[in-house]
């Protein structure tokens, strides 16, 4: 079995609703998934999901690129964070490919907000970082993430980040993008982590794995991101199902 650690379930481009994404996940023994919250606006449709279907979770967050989100404080995370379906703080973290680095100060004070969020709530931490993985670090160290813990979620940088973040006592996810054949720095980086740290997801609907790349991201398909990463990792894809999935509940331990 599978899980799908980070997919948007929620987005206007899963039109027809969520039971025949459900219905593919059975068919691809894809067991979970985890609705991540972008904002707080439509957070009400995630926990509505999250409350209706067993195997789906949520987080609460807002991501560093809704620039015109309702800003999050430490108080109002949290608040929402007691539910009961809720598993995780995020996404939350930097993204400096739309907004430049000398006019984010924003998305660093919000990336604060989170991560103190997260330690005050117990839950763990969702990551998103863009092309601002040191300044992603230096918060995360500054703020003392690890003590809440979390993923760095549909990861894209070296090894040398891979060594921080593991340092930091945080998860890995690989997204779609570790099948494309330029990914040759992030199939490094799958070969090499520890695989009782390593998570694997869609980030659906976006960054459809190979062979799907192209369309719509789906939960089902996370089952093509690990089977991928277990021959590049010379495992059977069910050990690394059976492993990732084990590392899912322990690291989103109020999710049962």
């Amino acid at each position: 079995m599978f899980i799908d650690s980070h997919c948007h379930i929620n987005f206007p481009d899963f039109d027809e609703g969520v039971e025949p994404l459900l219905a593919h996940m059975r068919a691809a023994e894809v067991s979970h998934a985890l609705c991540v919250s972008v904002d707080l606006e439509n957070l009400p449709h995630i926990l509505a999901l999250a409350e209706t279907h067993a195997n789906i979770y949520a987080s609460v967050g807002v991501h560093p690129d809704h620039w015109d989100a309702a800003e999050p404080d430490v108080a109002t995370l949290v608040k929402l964070a007691s539910h009961p379906k809720v598993v995780a703080i995020g996404e939350t973290g930097l993204d400096y490919y739309r907004q430049a680095r000398e006019t984010a100060d924003w998305q660093r004070e919000r990336f604060r907000v989170h991560i103190r969020a997260a330690r005050e709530a117990g839950k763990p931490l969702i990551i998103h970082t863009r092309n601002s993985a040191e300044d992603t670090l230096t918060i995360m160290r500054e703020e003392n993430a690890a003590a809440a813990s979390g993923v760095m979620h549909c990861f894209t940088e070296n090894w040398a980040i891979a060594q921080a973040t593991l340092d930091l006592g945080f998860y890995i996810s690989f997204s779609g993008i570790v099948t494309f054949k330029s990914a040759a720095v992030i199939q490094e980086v799958a070969r090499k982590t520890p695989l009782d740290r390593m998570l694997i997801e869609t980030d659906s609907p976006y960054l459809a794995p190979v062979p799907y790349r192209g369309k719509r991201n789906e939960p089902a398909y996370v089952r093509k991101v690990g089977e991928f990463v277990a021959e590049l990792r010379g495992q059977r894809p069910e050990d690394l199902g059976e492993a990732t999935s084990r590392n899912f509940f322990r690291l989103f331990n109020s999710a049962h």
